[in-house]
This record gives C-alpha cells, sequence and structure tokens, in this order.
C-alpha cells in the first residue's frame, strides 16, 4: 500500500504537528524546564542564556512578583516579601514548619494549624502552593517563547519521598499556572532515564539526588531498555541549605559579633548568603578565607566535612537501607549517579565514592539531568516519540493499609511496590446487626495504627444487617503513575460502594520519614508480640459476645452447672484480657470452644429442626 504525501497549495509537503511538551524539574534551590529541541531534549534557557532559574519570588504590592535572579537580589533587603527554598514548606503544617527550622525571616498568617499556612507579604497572604505556582509561570514562559506556542502538557519532577499532600500540592501549584499535569515522575526515576537512554547501560544503578532541600537515593534494575525501580529512601527536609545552615554557625561562633542575627532578618539572610558562597568556593578550592564582621576566617574541606558529618551519615544511612531493602550488596551496584547542585560539593562526592567503593557518573550536569529525563518522559507521554521506547516502573515509597479491629494496621499496598498498582482485599463485619463501616487509611511501616500515619478516613454506609463477619467488603487501593493514592469499599451482596481520593492536609517531615523506617526495623519483634496479644484479645471478645448472645437466645438448652461453667470461663477469660496475658487468653479461648462447642451443636440441630418443620421431602429437593 502506497503512503500519500500531503502537500500544500504550493507543491511544499505539510509538515506533521509536534505537539509542546516539557519537563519541569521543580528544585528546591533552583527550577529548571527542558524539552526536544532539534534531535534531542535539552534545557531551556532565558533571554541571558541561563537555564537555572533561582525558586525565589520576590512580591510587591500591586506588581507583577519577580522570578528568579531578580527576586535573589532583594533577599537582603526585602527578607520578609522574598521567599526562597518554598518546596520545603509544601505539605506542612506551621508548627511542622517551626520545629524543623530555627528561623524563618517570614511571617506567616496563622489561622489553624491543620491548614496549609500562608505568608504574609507586601502584596498579600502567599501559600506554598501559589508560591511554586509563580515559579512555574515563569517557566511555562521561557518555554512558550522557545517553543513558540502554548504547551501540551509537563511533566513535573518531585522527590521519591514526597507523599500524597506534597505531590498534590505540587499539581495544584501546576493547575494554578496553567498547566496540564502529564504525570509528576520521581527525580532519582528521571535521573536515570537521562543516563539510561543516553548510555544504553544496563545493570543496578544507585541514583544519588542530593538538591537544596530534599534528598533521594533509588536503586534502579536498568535491563534492555526497562527502568524498574527496585527499592527508594530519602528525607524530604535534608538537603544543601542544612549544609549552609550549619556552616553560617560555623562563621557566627568563630567570629566574636554583637548581632543578634536570631532577631535580624536581614543580617541572618545575608549570613546565610555568606556561607552559601564558601560553600560554593569549597567545591572548587580546598582551602577558602571568609572576611565576617571585618575578621578573616580559613576552613577548608577538612574541617567542612567534621562540621557536616551528621548530614553525610544521614545520607549514607538512607544508602544502607536502599540496599537493604532491594536484597542488594555494595558489590552489585554497577554505577552510581549524581543528581542535584548539592553533589558537586567534595565531601559528598568523596563520602560517596568510599561508600560505594568506585567513583560516580557525572557526565551529564547534576543541575540538569533532572529535568532532562522529565524532558524525555514528556517527549514520549505527549505522543512525540514511541511509547515503547522504554518502560518505566517506580514504586511505591511507604507501606499503605487500613486500621482493623484492635487498633491494628492491615497493610494493602506494602512499600517498594511497583506503581501504577490496584491491590484489593475483602474485610467483614464485628458486630451483629453492623451497617456501616468506618475505613481509616494509613501509611507507615508498624503494626499498630498509633505507630502510622493517618491520611484520612470515610465511611461506607447502607451494609446489610448480618451476623457478625457474614457481610464482606471489598476495599480497594489504587496508586497512579504519579504516586497519588484513591481507596474505595463496596459491599459485595447490595453493591453499596464509598470512595475518597487521599488528599491528607500535610506531608511528612523528616523526623515522621526516619522514625517510619527505622522504628519499624528496632521495633520489629515486639511489634509483632503485641500485634498477636491484640489479635488474641480480638478473638476472646468475639467469642464472648457470640456466647452471650447465643445463650441469651437458647438459656434453655442448657442446665444449670453448663451455665455455671461457661460463666466462670468467661470470667477468667475477661481477666486474661485486662492482664495482657496472651498464652492464657488463647488457653482459655480453647477452653470456653471445647465447653461451648455441646452447647453449639444443639442450637445447630434446633434450628435446623424449626427451618425445616412442616417442610415436606419433595418440596426440599425442588427448592
Amino acid at each position: 500500500m502506497a503512503l500519500l504525501q500531503i502537500s500544500e497549495p504550493g507543491g511544499k509537503p505539510i509538515q506533521p504537528v509536534r505537539k509542546r511538551a516539557v519537563g519541569i524539574d521543580l528544585g528546591t534551590t533552583n527550577s529548571l524546564v527542558a524539552a526536544r529541541c532539534g534531535g534531542s531534549v535539552e534545557c531551556l534557557p532565558d533571554d541571558q542564556g541561563e537555564c537555572l532559574l533561582s525558586s525565589i519570588v520576590y512580591y510587591r504590592k500591586g506588581k507583577e512578583p519577580l522570578v528568579g535572579s531578580a527576586a535573589k537580589s532583594e533577599m537582603i533587603a526585602n527578607p520578609g516579601d522574598t521567599i526562597a527554598s518554598v518546596k520545603r514548606l509544601l505539605g506542612k503544617s506551621l508548627s511542622e514548619i517551626k520545629a524543623e527550622r530555627q528561623f524563618i525571616p517570614y511571617d506567616f498568617n496563622e489561622g489553624r494549624d491543620d491548614q496549609t499556612p500562608a505568608i504574609r507579604t507586601a502584596d498579600g497572604d502567599k501559600d506554598p502552593v501559589i508560591i511554586s505556582s509563580d515559579i512555574l509561570k515563569c517557566l511555562v514562559r521561557r518555554a512558550e517563547d522557545c517553543m513558540q506556542g502554548a504547551l501540551d502538557g509537563a511533566v513535573i519532577t518531585v522527590p521519591a519521598y514526597f507523599d500524597d499532600a506534597q505531590r498534590q500540592q505540587t499539581r495544584d501549584a501546576a493547575r494554578l499556572a496553567g498547566l496540564k499535569v502529564l504525570r509528576l515522575l520521581n527525580e532519582p526515576t528521571a535521573a536515570a532515564v537521562a543516563y539510561g537512554l543516553d548510555s544504553q547501560d544496563q545493570g543496578n544503578v544507585i541514583v544519588f539526588d542530593l538538591g537544596g532541600g530534599t534528598f533521594d537515593v533509588s536503586l534502579l534494575s536498568l535491563q534492555k531498555g526497562i527502568f524498574e525501580v527496585l527499592a527508594t529512601g530519602g528525607d524530604t527536609n535534608l538537603g544543601g541549605d542544612d549544609f549552609d545552615y550549619l556552616l553560617a554557625d560555623w562563621i557566627r561562633n568563630s567570629a566574636s559579633s554583637e548581632i543578634d542575627y536570631d532577631a535580624d532578618a536581614s543580617a541572618h539572610t545575608s549570613l546565610l548568603h555568606q556561607a552559601n558562597q564558601a560553600k560554593h568556593r569549597l567545591s572548587e578550592s580546598p582551602v577558602v578565607e571568609v572576611e565576617h564582621q571585618g575578621q578573616s576566617l580559613q576552613i577548608d574541606n577538612i574541617r567542612f566535612a567534621q562540621l557536616c558529618e551528621s548530614l553525610l551519615d544521614r545520607t549514607l544511612l538512607i544508602c544502607t537501607r536502599v540496599l537493604r531493602d532491594a536484597g542488594k550488596k555494595i558489590e552489585d551496584i554497577d554505577n552510581i549517579v549524581l543528581v542535584g547542585g548539592a553533589t558537586r560539593m567534595p565531601i559528598i562526592r568523596s563520602a560517596v565514592a568510599e561508600f560505594f567503593g568506585k567513583e560516580s557518573m557525572t557526565e551529564i550536569d547534576p543541575d540538569k539531568v533532572v529535568a532532562l529525563g522529565a524532558g524525555i518522559q514528556a517527549d514520549i507521554l505527549i505522543g512525540n516519540k514511541p511509547a515503547d521506547s522504554f518502560l518505566l516502573l517506580d514504586v511505591n515509597p511507604l507501606s499503605l493499609g487500613i486500621e482493623t479491629m484492635g487498633e491494628l494496621v492491615e497493610k494493602i499496598i506494602p512499600r517498594n511496590t511497583t506503581i501504577p498498582v490496584i491491590k484489593a482485599q475483602e474485610f467483614t463485619t464485628f458486630k451483629d446487626g453492623q451497617t456501616a463501616m468506618s475505613i481509616h487509611v494509613v501509611q507507615g511501616e508498624r503494626e499498630l495504627v498509633s505507630d502510622c500515619r493517618s491520611l484520612a478516613r470515610f465511611e461506607l454506609k447502607g451494609i446489610p444487617p448480618m451476623v457478625a463477619g457474614a457481610a464482606k467488603i471489598r476495599v480497594e487501593f489504587q496508586v497512579d503513575a504519579d504516586g497519588l493514592l484513591s481507596v474505595s469499599a463496596r459491599e459485595l451482596s447490595k453493591g453499596m460502594s464509598a470512595e475518597i481520593v487521599v488528599k491528607p492536609s500535610f506531608g511528612l517531615n523528616a523526623d515522621t520519614i526516619e522514625q517510619m523506617l527505622s522504628s519499624s526495623q528496632m521495633n520489629a519483634k515486639n511489634d509483632m508480640k503485641i500485634r498477636a496479644l491484640k489479635e488474641a484479645q480480638l478473638e476472646a471478645r468475639q467469642l464472648i459476645d457470640a456466647t452471650i448472645n447465643a445463650i441469651d437466645a437458647d438459656s434453655s438448652l442448657l442446665n444449670e452447672p453448663e451455665k455455671k461453667s461457661i460463666a466462670a470461663i468467661i470470667e477468667k477469660l475477661n481477666l486474661a484480657i485486662t492482664q495482657d496475658e496472651q498464652i492464657k487468653i488463647h488457653a482459655l479461648t480453647e477452653q470456653l470452644n471445647r465447653i461451648s462447642g455441646d452447647f453449639a451443636a444443639r442450637r445447630m440441630d434446633l434450628h435446623v429442626s424449626e427451618a425445616l418443620r412442616g417442610e415436606s421431602i419433595e418440596k426440599l429437593e425442588k427448592s
């Protein structure tokens, strides 16, 4: 079959319309936008040829906000109206923000602590979503100028450890900026896409992503075009900013000064800027001098590494956990990819090389690699490149489940499950005649609800009244390619259903993430003991309730000695439950089952005979 070449009236072939899609790295310190230009995906520059856009916004009353370098120049003079590192505020309450950072130059609108906090600026209150959208708008204008037209969609990268609240707020910011989000892509995965497609690399690759405010480590298996994330770990409150804070503290403590930096916002911002500049110079020189308040201070990378030892240890501890989660050893790693501007620090590169026993890959600019990977993915999702160019398999970073009786957690989607994924499990009612069920969605690795994070609650109503355990409720969890969760519950006999898109108010702070993972390991044995006790108590209570209800309904089937015997065991079992004696609970539960067994058989015979009374054999056979 011949192919027709469509032409314009003048004979010139009509070119197929190419859709405009971009990849955006919405970073803590810097942001970038990338798109296919000619034969390859490239980061798009501004009018001055700069690809990096400082993630800083300066608000002026009644005027358009300044974004990037123009805003950065206002940080010292107007620290309260110049917002930096807003990514670290996404998905967090005001109390969480204040607990994580000792000094914040912003004036927050207190409001309720269960709401996203807004910063008071000269141009009104601005919350993290609005501020992020202003950064995205600047990148959109740059992309539309370069590509000469409106965008059809964007892939936006997020830290692998962003939870649902942080991911949802990123999506909200994109929507405010007029962007259609094709996908939220985990930053380490985006970096692997950039490296894997360029070098056709195969094997196990560690992506070590240390940006301005977040840290992620992912272990990926790259085999014949399949990018599979085997395990991921990270800290949404660890990045280059934290190295600045430690260096600023050293400068302040080393130089005698009467300035109260905690009270003087401009002085504190200036000190952080000076620390940041010194950090950058240490990436180019082994020793640098810092002039502060007329005093000359000298610091080298050895001393800098000592100051930052706790931060370096935190990064390597997460590397250890990721290896363990994936069932891999250090010698199984073929390559290490460094991502994020903070990985330019020699102390980071040395620590990573020493830990893995090999040098890292640095062929692609660590500031640009995430945006480039997102740009490649956007090109595929929009249809400009064959979808079978590669298969991208990401993972769910933390376990998801629901609360069951006894305040226990039933995990439905375990951590490091490949996404997108749909998993379901059947549950039942606990009490006779129960017509509603409360669904409590939780996230974490522990066995008890109190040790996990609550994500959402909703209620399934209209369950037909039945005896306890007869109803069947199917609870389904769905995590899409962006890592966003939706949960539904359906009663199978009547089809009553309820569902919720999980959109919690706030995200996980660093301490919570660390606690979820480390405490799940440290307390694994104790958690299982507690779970076993709770399950034994639950089983005993169910048996006691069922036995008491049965006696109330058919007490005539028992003689007095039998009633006294059953009552005595129930009393002992109730006491064992309150005293948390698991072995005794099991023994007494078995004893109650044995003693009430004859009674149960008599009840069965009675109710069967009543049901069959007056029925003929022929009628029963027909039915």
